[in-house]
């Protein structure tokens, strides 16, 4: 698979947003390639199941493909050791935040982190504005 970009989709726990981020990158139907990174197997299965070109789980994978994507995209508890109950590690959101791909994070009050914004969107609103951000980050 020669494609130009690599987004590395990042989930745990279910894998639930994850999934939904690249069913919702599929439709745009980009030449890129989705690797979903899961913290557990299940998150992986699912975000694989829904569309990704490729997968891998834990820690390690996601350190290791953190330096190589172009993008990666997800909820901005990964900036966070030990949100989502403890999957992202200190070693994970360190990789993450050191990575010098562009981040797309998406705010999820489950992580008791807020942003303060004028307006509160859903989060198919808020995964909807992150694809936008990566099309347009893809020109």
């Amino acid at each position: 698979m020669n494609k130009e970009f690599k987004i590395a989709v990042i989930d745990g726990q279910g894998g639930g947003i994850g999934k939904t981020i690249i069913e919702t990158l599929k439709k745009e139907d980009l030449n890129v390639e989705i690797i979903a990174l899961g913290t557990n197997s299940v998150a992986t299965s699912r975000m694989l199941k829904s569309g990704a070109d490729a997968a891998a789980t834990g820690e390690n994978a996601i350190i290791f493909n953190s330096k190589k994507a172009d993008i990666i995209v997800g909820a901005l508890g990964l900036l966070v050791t030990n949100s989502m109950l403890g999957e992202v590690t200190e070693k994970i959101s360190e990789a993450i935040g050191k990575s010098k791909a562009l981040k797309v994070l998406i705010p999820l009050e489950k992580c008791k982190i807020f942003i303060t914004t004028p307006t509160d969107l859903s989060l198919q609103e808020n995964i909807d504005n992150a694809v936008k951000i990566i099309k347009s980050n893809l020109n």
